[in-house]
């Protein structure tokens, strides 16, 4: 981990269609995520969502019930159908009360490979770096826990979904 970026890679064993449906609509994004999404996820959509726990795993929809209701918004920056998927976001921004809109964002991308067991999902955060210097080990520590239990969170999902 460095100070600016995190990396999580997972082997999934799925369909390379299978797994860009989960990643791509809004609506099963949020499912394995833990959001409800206002919209369809397209390049340029400014998306409000807002936290729902997860319906993948009863341990962690327990761990983000104390942030259930709390808003924020996702920019899609990029869409290549079964390739790639990223946003910007405001990281660990759950201080109710606080508008974070002024703080500069991380980008998330989502990059699929096809190999011959699976696909591997290489998830990366960025951008770490210009976050107020107040905010920034926090946020990536939180995230940091985040991801590892979202990608774990994608594969029970598409281990369950059709």
């Amino acid at each position: 981990m460095s100070d600016d970026r995190i990396e999580k890679k997972i082997l999934l064993r799925a369909p390379l269609g299978r797994v860009w449906r989960a990643l791509a609509d809004s609506t099963e994004f949020g499912t394995w995520f833990g959001l409800k999404v206002n919209g369809p996820f397209a390049p340029g959509a400014r998306i409000q969502a807002v936290i729902e726990p997860t319906t993948v795993d009863a341990q962690v929809a327990e761990a983000q019930k104390k942030y259930e209701g709390l808003p924020f918004e996702l920019l899609v920056e990029e869409m290549q159908p079964e390739r790639l998927l990223s946003f910007r976001w405001h990281p660990f921004a759950i201080e109710k009360g606080v508008d974070y809109s002024a703080e500069a964002t991380t980008l998330v991308t989502f990059v699929l490979e096809e190999t011959a067991e699976g696909v591997m999902l290489t998830v990366t955060e960025s951008g770490f770096d210009r976050l107020p210097i107040e905010r920034r080990a926090k946020a990536l520590k939180s995230n940091e826990q985040g991801w590892g239990m979202q990608v774990e969170l994608i594969e029970k999902y598409l281990a369950n979904a059709q």
